[in-house]
């Protein structure tokens, strides 16, 4: 049979408010309240009147802290005057004193209000000690004696435990002020690291895509300006692909601007994107290129990855390779996506190569979790392969 867990009861660790409380009740008031038992009802009546009091004040304060009628201060003076009549009915008073020094110090703002009204108190003690013993009796009684040394002790220990307590709270303080000093660091860190890195996509965007369109609009016009009197037709192919291409870099611009869909991509399977490219560049440089794209299926993400490293592929391969062939090849392989673009140019030293192209390439390959692999060396052209993880659909 299945039982129901039972809640855990949570532990409650009793303030110091609330020890003082238990000791004082113990050790102060029931005390004196169990030594007039047995005595005459002229002295045991007063002496349990006055302790009821007492607690009476010490509970009200202790229970409605923030009532205005019910002032610590208030309930200090109840002590002053009620300790010195206490030493005036019962012998050995001092102890209730020395339990109650404490309060002195609890219910005051000021080491010097703590210190007088506690002082009053002693006074109090002694006069009412002087009365009940008369002007002819010993003046320093035990009850006397211990009164003075209760008081000089509880000035030195109060004044120790506020030095404590207020360095504690300047340390505190101090603690909370570096806290949010660094708090407000952290914040304007992420501010920065987050203007920089928009910043940074901001670039690779633009190289990617208006800097990419307008080399193609300059190679396009140089074209067309050489064959307007050669091949008349030809200029005008290279005019409508400058008029297409400057159309697409508007739109790339308003996409960078917030005022068009954030991808920038036309809406369809990869494979027929990168077949537009291809045939894009293919009638700007009249390289040949061969194709195997399979229809693969990803994310919008994904997606534009990969246009943008074919785009900034076939970018180089039109200014650094000299290329004849170009070949394009996308998977769908169990582990992810790739995409191989091979040409037979100039090839270059890979270590040397440090781009802002090929930098920005691996950078948004690996914020996908893919990684950029380049093959080549100078005279055998070039291979580049970009794999995208996926969830295992092709």
């Amino acid at each position: 049979m299945n039982q129901r867990p039972q809640p855990e009861t949570a532990l409650t660790v009793p303030s110091p408010h609330r020890w003082n409380a238990v000791f004082w009740v113990l050790l102060g008031v029931v005390p004196p309240a169990l030594a007039v038992a047995d005595a005459p009802g002229t002295t045991r009546y007063p002496v349990l009147g006055l302790l009821a009091v007492l607690a009476l004040s010490y509970g009200a304060v202790g229970l409605f802290p923030g009532d205005p009628a019910l002032r610590p201060r208030s309930h200090l003076y109840v002590l002053v005057v009620g300790l010195g009549a206490m030493s005036y009915l019962l012998d050995g008073s001092a102890a209730l004193f020395v339990v109650t020094l404490p309060h002195f110090w609890i219910y005051t703002t000021s080491a010097r209000a703590a210190i007088t009204l506690s002082g009053l108190a002693a006074a109090g003690v002694v006069a009412g000690n002087v009365v009940r013993q008369g002007w002819d009796g010993e003046f320093f009684t035990g009850n006397v004696i211990f009164t003075l040394i209760g008081y000089a002790a509880g000035v030195l220990i109060g004044l120790g435990v506020r030095h404590i307590t207020e360095d504690a709270d300047e340390r505190a303080r101090r603690l909370s002020a570096e806290l949010e000093e660094a708090r407000l660091r952290l914040i304007e860190a992420h501010h920065r690291q987050g203007a920089a890195d928009e910043r940074e996509r901001l670039a690779r965007e633009i190289h990617d895509t208006l800097a990419q369109g307008f080399a193609s609009i300059v190679v396009l016009a140089e074209a067309a300006g050489s064959g307007l009197e050669t091949d008349p037709g030809r200029s005008g192919k290279h005019l409508l692909a400058i008029e297409n291409t400057a159309r697409e870099n508007l739109a790339e611009a308003r996409v960078l601007v917030g005022s068009a869909p954030r991808s920038g991509v036309a809406a369809g399977s990869v494979a027929d994107t990168l077949r537009r490219t291809l045939r894009r560049f293919t009638e700007d440089t009249g390289t040949g290129v061969t194709a195997e794209l399979s229809d693969v299926t990803c994310d919008q993400q994904t997606r534009i990855a990969l246009l943008r490293c074919t785009q900034e592929s076939l970018a180089n391969i039109r200014k650094h390779a000299a290329a004849s062939t170009v070949q394009v090849v996308l998977t769908a392989q169990p582990y992810g996506i790739e995409l191989e673009i091979t040409d037979d140019g100039a090839g270059f030293v890979t270590e040397d190569a440090h781009g802002f192209g090929l930098h920005g390439m691996r950078k948004r390959l690996a914020e996908l979790g893919g990684e950029l692999t380049i093959t080549s060396s100078v005279g055998d052209g070039t291979r580049v392969l970009a794999m995208i993880p996926t969830d295992g659909q092709g």
